[in-house]
């Protein structure tokens, strides 16, 4: 009788791992592991020792290390390309391209990102991950600073959204790839200004 009575006092088997606390020293146990072990040697146990929680608690939420990567990167990638709303598009691809650019050569993500791209090409659900859950819910948030240009007559309608796309992401990441710095304030200027003239942009 009283275990019957206790087990409708317990709470949940799982409900440590939604707690906030718990959720985010996984997160940040699981970031620090990928960046120092990569991809291929990363573990679950070597996850949960760092992040100071039993292997069942992270078993219970994340079934497979490949399962853990795929959801942590997409959560955090996906949140942090919220697009800003500065009123101008200058002021909005000015914003983007900043914190893009520390974003990028933020320690952890620097190591994480290259390793992450070769492991794509040989892991399927990691691939689909970055190219579908990331690439496309990042570029539909990103399109909004094209789309509201556009509709305050900054850009023509004619603006070939998914190439434009293409242009306001990669001369940064390929200039962290390279071994070059892409926060000077000088630089994120000058390629703010040649985008716009990429874009046809009307404005100043």
């Amino acid at each position: 009788m009283s275990d019957e009575s206790g087990s409708r006092t317990r709470k949940p088997a799982g409900a440590a791992v939604m707690q906030p606390q718990v959720t985010a020293a996984i997160r940040a146990a699981a970031f620090e592991e990928l960046a120092e072990a990569g991809y291929g040697k990363l573990s679950m146990e070597a996850v949960a020792r760092r992040a100071g929680v039993s292997k069942p608690t992270l078993y219970r939420r994340w079934s497979s290390k490949e399962e853990l990567v795929t959801a942590l990167i997409s959560e955090v990638a996906i949140d942090a390309a919220d697009s800003p709303d500065t009123g101008t598009l200058r002021g909005d691809i000015r914003a983007f391209l900043e914190f893009s650019a520390h974003a990028l050569t933020n320690p952890l993500v620097a190591r994480i990102i290259p390793d992450l791209l070769a492991q794509a090409v040989r892991v399927p659900a990691l691939r689909e991950v970055m190219q579908s859950g990331i690439g496309r819910s990042r570029r539909a948030k990103v399109a909004q600073i094209l789309h509201r240009a556009i509709a305050r007559g900054e850009l023509p309608e004619t603006l070939n959204i998914e190439l434009a796309l293409d242009f306001l992401g990669a001369p940064l990441f390929l200039r962290v790839m390279l071994g070059g710095d892409p926060t000077t304030p000088t630089y994120l200027d000058q390629l703010t200004d040649m985008l716009l003239t990429a874009f046809g942009a009307t404005t100043p």
